[in-house]
């Protein structure tokens, strides 16, 4: 029995949360529904600008809020990313350890510098826009990398955002060679339309001859595969993963288990932020299939899973809805 059911590789940042309205991003010239990467002063800026009261600040970025989904259900993760001797870095170190995740981060040796931070602009429509500064994390590289707990894992979680800058593509790389080493199978999320778009050369590097299980939305499997309809993007993504997960919205998700394909219903709620909904799919799902599940019983968990955390503010479940969650899941069986 492994020690860990998912080593995850990504991004550290700090995450702030704030309301605004459509017409604060054509004032201030933001571009809606995705993520983009900005310096510190371009952040700051749009701190100020803001008039809207902090809704809720935490320990965040991507492939961090999957494995902190798997440990909030039961499972065991841990996480390899960088952030400075800051009181952000701390911050982000002890919070990691609150929620059980495993790190190799040591708050004796953090380095100088700035720690990575997502201004996460929610409008009324529940949409999510991201404008990041990666800080320090902009330089993670493999030296981030414990091959031990990787060997002791089930799953390698690649965080597609890594893909922006030539150290991340590297770490990611290495990864994977500690990874088929150890036997160890390897997930990845695309994570983001824009990246995909911009970052395709650099997802095909990391994937190469394909992967164990991807994650992405519709819109990310329409741009990656250059693909008109689902259809033909769910066909053109059997050539890259031998499982792969698409969600589609309030539509739920497609599942591709590897033989046949897998329609996922979904649980119609109030939409009031979709912040971190893809994440927690992949945590959810990831749990389920590492605790003796079938993709269909993990699709259902990650669906209801995903669905309640967009009816609240933040990438997190309280722990009355992770119980809601894992008991649905214990009513499906091993299914």
């Amino acid at each position: 029995m492994k020690k860990y059911d998912v080593y995850g590789i990504g991004n550290a940042l700090v995450d702030t949360e704030f309301e605004v309205d459509d017409s604060f991003f054509s004032r201030h010239q933001v571009e809606k529904g995705v993520m983009t990467l900005v310096d510190d002063q371009r952040q700051d800026y749009l701190v100020r600008a803001i008039d809207s009261a902090t809704i809720k600040r935490q320990s965040g970025g991507s492939a961090a809020n999957t494995v902190i989904a798997v440990n909030q259900f039961g499972g065991s993760s841990f996480y390899s990313c960088k952030v400075a001797n800051d009181d952000y870095g701390h911050f982000y170190m002890d919070d990691l350890r609150r929620n059980g995740v495993h790190t190799n981060l040591n708050g004796d040796e953090l380095p100088a510098g700035t720690t990575g931070k997502c201004l996460v602009m929610v409008t009324p429509d529940a949409d999510r826009t991201m404008n990041t500064y990666l800080g320090i994390s902009a330089s993670l590289d493999a030296g981030v990398l414990r091959e031990e707990a990787l060997a002791a894992s089930q799953y390698l979680y690649l965080e597609g955002y890594l893909v922006t800058s030539e150290l991340g593509v590297e770490a990611m790389l290495t990864a994977r060679q500690m990874a088929a080493r150890h036997g160890v199978r390897t997930a990845i999320t695309l994570s983001d339309p824009s990246i995909v778009e911009f970052f395709k050369p650099q997802f095909e590097k990391v994937i190469g001859s394909g992967v164990d299980m991807l994650f992405c939305n519709e819109e990310e499997a329409l741009t990656y595969t250059d693909s008109e309809t689902l259809l033909e993007a769910r066909e053109k993504l059997k050539f890259v993963a031998k499982n792969f997960a698409i969600t589609l919205g309030k539509n739920g998700a497609t599942i591709f288990d590897g033989d046949t394909f897998v329609d996922i219903e979904s649980f119609p709620v109030q939409a009031i932020d979709t912040n971190g909904a893809g994440d927690m799919f992949a945590g959810a799902f990831l749990y389920a299939i590492t605790h003796g599940h079938s993709y269909a019983g993990a699709g259902k968990m990650a669906s209801l899973a995903a669905s309640r955390v967009v009816a609240k503010f933040g990438p997190r479940l309280e722990q009355h809805q992770v119980e809601e969650v894992k008991n649905r899941l214990a009513a499906l069986g091993r299914m």
